[in-house]
């Protein structure tokens, strides 16, 4: 082994061994350094010198001494440092981006919803107004003094290592999204912010599974409700992706095969029995517009439909009704497959959702293999049109505690203080 590969070697075992006392820290704190030994099996001299290396990054602080410990000088304890470091998610739909901004600790820091056609946009102009959606976000207030640890997009496509091979509703094929981010951003004074690009339905589940009401449920479905329909599917609390990373397109079953023409071409899809705009044009017929429908369009229709149905319009509930059927059937099928213990319905159908839960729940009942469709609950998104947004924000904090992203400079000399003796 020559010495730099030594050297390259020897990086890497500390920045693995950094994300673990991170990732320890994050679970047992308050802690001492000697609890952080006793549970990743490193030395107290090693783990004393990592805890210097975090502290110095501004990723872990000092809070006291642990008043509660018996025998010997009490230990002093370590905690998370919540006020050095970010994590931005994006999410790119039809009519808007969400942005969402989190800390250490996962919490939210800044959060922004900006309608946008990014449909008639085109990729080019699209890529562009994320860039400098990104670029304003970053001189936010709220961001001041942070580290943008990573950048992750969510896009309502297929896609792969960063591009995104195909979008219907987008009107996208094969743009290297994550190649055009990173040039923008590096031309935008980003240099450097790690970029990645994952489908919008996987980073919606994460956020469920992180923050969402029914946080650390393993076994989860999260249904996109937004011009398109996508699932994203957690087993054992990671994305099921699938050997090419397409999993979890829902929207493309085939329910009724001589049924409506969906957006990818085929007929009798989910998307086009129970998509947003297939119920819109059932439930306000006369509000819909003939064209595509933008942006504003879909907001301000999904809040006449609910109106409607509030007020107990026949069409309008009918509508929703149908649609809640619909969506139970291809959930069920789902259910089938992979036996979740939750599914949560998002974006525009949570509004909806007094009127599509009744038949969503019953037809997945009813057409589920399993007694009770193996005892999955149905539910509502807490998180509205910023979850994918927030899954991807969380997800680069996962990233950054695995050691699979690049730990923020530091912003002192790192000074190694004898270990515990504790």
């Amino acid at each position: 082994m020559t010495v730099g590969s030594g050297t390259v070697s020897f990086q890497r075992v500390r920045e693995t061994n950094l994300g673990v006392v991170l990732r320890t820290v994050r679970e047992l704190s308050p802690c001492s350094r000697a609890a952080v030994a006793s549970a990743t099996g490193l030395n107290k001299t090693t783990v004393s010198s990592l805890v210097a290396d975090l502290m110095a990054r501004g990723l872990v602080r000092e809070t006291g001494r642990n008043s509660r410990q018996r025998v010997g000088r009490p230990g002093v304890l370590l905690a998370l440092d919540d006020s050095s470091i970010a994590a931005v998610g994006l999410e790119v739909n039809v009519d808007y981006l969400s942005v969402v901004a989190v800390d250490l600790l996962q919490r939210e820091l800044v959060s922004r919803h900006v309608p946008f056609d990014a449909r008639s946009a085109g990729a080019r102009e699209c890529a562009r107004h994320i860039a400098h959606t990104l670029s304003a976000m970053a001189a936010d207030p709220g961001l001041s003094g942070r580290t943008v640890v990573g950048v992750s997009v969510a896009v309502p496509a297929l896609i792969d290592d960063g591009t995104v091979t195909h979008a219907p509703n987008l009107g996208w094929r094969d743009v290297p999204l994550r190649g055009l981010l990173s040039d923008l951003l590096r031309e935008a004074g980003m240099e450097g912010v790690p970029v990645r690009v994952d489908n919008d339905a996987n980073l919606g589940a994460v956020a469920e599974y992180r923050v969402g009401s029914f946080a650390g449920t393993a076994d989860l479905v999260y249904l996109t409700g937004e011009v398109g329909i996508g699932a994203g599917l957690l087993v054992g609390g990671e994305p099921l992706r699938g050997s090419s990373g397409f999993a979890g397109e829902v929207g493309h079953l085939s329910l009724v095969p001589d049924g409506p023409e969906c957006a990818c071409g085929r007929r009798g899809c989910l998307e086009a029995l129970a998509g947003i705009g297939t119920i819109l044009r059932g439930a306000v017929p006369d509000l819909v517009p003939d064209r595509p429908l933008s942006g504003d369009d879909v907001a301000r229709l999904v809040e006449a439909a609910v109106e409607r149905a509030r007020g107990g319009d026949a069409t309008a509930v009918g509508a929703l009704e149908r649609a809640g059927t619909w969506l139970g059937r291809g959930l069920a099928m789902l259910i089938n497959v992979t036996n979740p213990g939750l599914v949560v319905l998002g974006g525009y159908f949570v509004p909806m959702g007094p009127w599509l839960l009744p038949n969503c729940r019953a037809e997945a009942v009813a057409s589920s293999f399993a007694p009770g469709a193996g005892g999955c609950r149905v539910e509502l998104s807490s998180l509205g049109l910023s979850a994918a947004a927030r899954g991807g924000a969380t997800a680069m904090i996962h990233s950054l505690d695995a050691g699979l992203l690049p730990l923020p400079e530091p912003r002192a000399p790192a000074v190694p203080t004898a270990p515990d003796p504790a």
